[in-house]
């Protein structure tokens, strides 16, 4: 700490990220405390978690609200649906988490980008980019590849209750790949976010 001359002032301001400068009226000099930024990934982590359970318990509502309104019932030749089924259990527990994929893919994104505008134009890019270029490749082997590399294709292959084994993935395998595609998004945002705070 300096001792202010006579005749001189100290002036001390604290920025919102704790950050104090300490001057002395008078000459140019000028000290830094030590920056202390705040930390956000335990807050991030939170908000995180607390939007997809309130996502997933949402969608779990309107599920049973709307389902046997839409014909989903046991009617003539058509089973009732149930939890109990190993194919309907796994497109029901494989969408939730779809859906929490797509938003952590999302995060991950706007986390890296930090511009509203250019994240929601980057994520729906990769989003719908692997489906046009399917359209476009005329080698069906090629159409195959890049329908298990495609974060909208193989995800909801895990929603496959008839026949699965006719989509190009798995569905665990499908849901793999959106989740690998979602923590390659959130490892390269948590690293930009720490270095913009340091």
């Amino acid at each position: 700490m300096h001792q202010s001359a006579p005749g001189q002032s100290l002036v001390a301001r604290v920025d919102d990220g704790g950050a104090a400068d300490v001057a002395r009226l008078g000459d140019q000099q000028c000290d830094h405390a030590p920056h202390r930024r705040p930390r956000r990934q335990g807050p991030l982590t939170a908000l995180t978690l607390a939007a997809g359970t309130v996502a997933v318990l949402g969608s779990l509502l309107a599920g049973r609200i709307v389902l046997p309104g839409s014909g989903f019932t046991s009617g003539p030749g058509q089973p009732l649906l149930c939890l109990a089924d190993g194919p309907t259990l796994r497109a029901a527990v494989g969408s939730a988490l779809y859906l929490a994929l797509i938003a952590l893919l999302g995060l991950g994104i706007s986390v890296a980008v930090r511009d509203s505008a250019a994240a929601i134009g980057v994520a729906l890019g990769l989003i719908y980019l692997f489906p046009v270029a399917i359209r476009m490749v005329s080698d069906p082997d090629w159409q195959r590849r890049l329908f298990q590399i495609s974060p909208m294709n193989a995800g909801p292959a895990v929603q496959a209750t008839i026949d699965p084994s006719g989509w190009p993935i798995g569905p665990w395998a499908g849901l793999g790949v959106l989740a690998a595609w979602a923590a390659a998004a959130l490892l390269c945002g948590g690293p930009v976010l720490r270095m913009r705070d340091a």
